[in-house]
């Protein structure tokens, strides 16, 4: 673990900004995953399954394991490939462990901030991972610290944890039960104990978690089934909005915790982005639902092109549904390279239209005298698709029209996505025709909201507030992810 709780995470070249740039798409939330697996070292596992979460967390990485009598944690920003190795897993000794890749969206980027957590409570050691948001976790925290708890974390999750340890109940399902009738928000959770893992859901379902059989024994829990698989898991179901399950030995113990909202709020931007093409969510497939997006799409915004090309990877499958439906070719027009990472762009033009260049490399021919249909999932800010239409100009493409397969995001998440600001959010501010002009794109293109569910096979049970404003749960307030660290101390002034 890193020796400084309260060092920042720091990029050498930006050290007041972001680790990561605000790029076009919003930012992953987080991944995490269970194990229990009697007579295995299971920390092994875990680090397989969090690498298999890695797009939903580049920021840290932390793995917490039991051995029925003591718990032992690890954890570090980074990377999983950089956080751990062959020796600090085979310090991670137990059949019992939880694991998390983070992208700060509640808290910043500080060590102190990085998961699991993990305490001493009156109940025995508990250590806690999660991935969501609680729209009250102002409010829970202060009754903490009036109730004399203090904190050495600026993260909601801290919250949680702090309010576990202090429950009612006989047992941890009671203290868990106790808490989310208090937790108001996304919320999913693994909570180690010595002899247990508990893997909760919040009852509105925000969050992708699924369940499944091990290939020898026991049980495993992760935010997405691709993660599942990836471990060799059989028997697969989603964990259900407001369950509680725990994870002992051979045993599955499935409980609803308090009863589901109606309707659920899932998030539809899983859908559209976030979730491995591989993985299912909401009992279909990723892949599939993309391509139908694209379908749809072309139905939608037929335009006069020569060839669909996607903006790699995420709109491949749904470029691959637009040429279906629409009857022009599909072809590659960009090459992405896969192993700069998140780089830090230095936010002027020039700069920013060379970082977009490192990461994308258009294939000339492909594009030369065509008419282009460019697919890309999502446009919030505009600076990348800005970038990447002009790359496919420079590079002598004749026309190019932007196609989008979700609304315009107009409006924040509060739900554990990182989408920005009013301010931020382009189309907030402005019309299409001017976010067009900005981008330099010959025509844009939205797929439509009614479109986007149609797509999925339902008319509700999603929360859609990004488009249209419409929260499931009432919002108070600022909610900015570093409201917490007011008054302290900062190395960057």
């Amino acid at each position: 673990m890193h020796n400084d709780p309260n060092l920042p995470v720091v990029n050498p070249n930006n050290p007041c900004g972001d680790e990561h740039p605000r790029d076009e798409h919003p930012r992953e939330e987080c991944g995490i995953v269970g194990i229990c697996s009697p007579g295995e070292d299971v920390s092994r596992l875990a680090y397989f399954g969090l690498f298999a979460l890695q797009h939903r967390g580049q920021e840290a990485s932390g793995i917490a394991v039991s051995d029925g009598q003591r718990l032992d944690l690890y954890k570090d920003v980074g990377l999983v490939s950089r956080v751990f190795n062959p020796a600090s897993l085979a310090n991670l000794s137990g059949f019992l462990g939880i694991g998390h890749v983070r992208y700060s969206t509640f808290g910043s980027s500080m060590i102190s901030n990085v998961q699991p957590f993990m305490i001493d409570t009156r109940f025995g050691t508990l250590a806690l991972a999660h991935n969501g948001n609680l729209v009250n976790a102002g409010k829970l925290r202060s009754e903490l610290m009036e109730s004399g708890i203090g904190f050495s974390s600026t993260s909601d999750t801290e919250v949680m944890t702090m309010m576990l340890a202090g429950a009612d109940g006989d047992d941890w399902f009671e203290h868990i039960r106790s808490c989310m009738s208090k937790w108001k928000g996304a919320y999913c959770l693994v909570i180690l104990t010595r002899e247990s893992i508990y893997a909760v859901r919040d009852p509105w379902g925000f969050r992708p978690l699924s369940v499944g059989k091990l290939p020898g024994s026991g049980h495993a829990v992760a935010s997405e089934t691709g993660a599942l698989r990836t471990l060799g898991c059989t028997q697969i179901r989603e964990v259900q909005p407001g369950e509680i399950l725990r994870l002992t030995g051979e045993e599955l113990d499935i409980r609803q915790g308090i009863p589901p909202a109606q309707p659920t709020a899932l998030c539809i931007f899983e859908n559209v982005y976030f979730s491995r093409p591989d993985s299912n969510w909401d009992g279909q497939n990723v892949h599939q639902i993309r391509q139908r997006l694209g379908e749809q799409l072309a139905k939608e915004a037929p335009i006069d092109g020569d060839v669909v090309i996607p903006v790699p990877d995420s709109s491949i499958p749904a470029a691959i549904g637009y040429a279906r439906a629409s009857g022009i070719p599909y072809n590659d027009g960009f090459i992405k390279n896969r192993y700069i990472g998140r780089t830090f762009i230095e936010p002027t033009d020039s700069l920013r239209k060379l970082g977009v260049a490192l990461k994308f490399n258009v294939i000339n021919e492909n594009v030369r005298g065509k008419r282009l249909v460019l697919i890309d999932d999502s446009l919030v800010r505009g600076n990348t698709t800005g970038a990447l239409v002009g790359l496919l100009k420079d590079a002598g493409a004749l026309e190019v029209h932007v196609c989008i397969t979700c609304p315009p995001i107009k409006h924040p998440c509060y739900m554990g996505v990182d989408m920005g600001t009013y301010e931020e959010l382009l189309a907030h501010n402005m019309s299409e025709d001017q976010i067009c002009k900005m981008i330099g794109a010959d025509s844009l293109h939205y797929l439509s909201l009614e479109g986007l569910l149609q797509s999925t096979g339902r008319s509700s049970g999603y929360c859609t507030a990004c488009y249209n404003g419409v929260y499931p749960i009432e919002i108070n307030g600022a909610q900015s992810k570093t409201r917490f660290e007011a008054g302290r101390a900062s190395s960057c002034g």
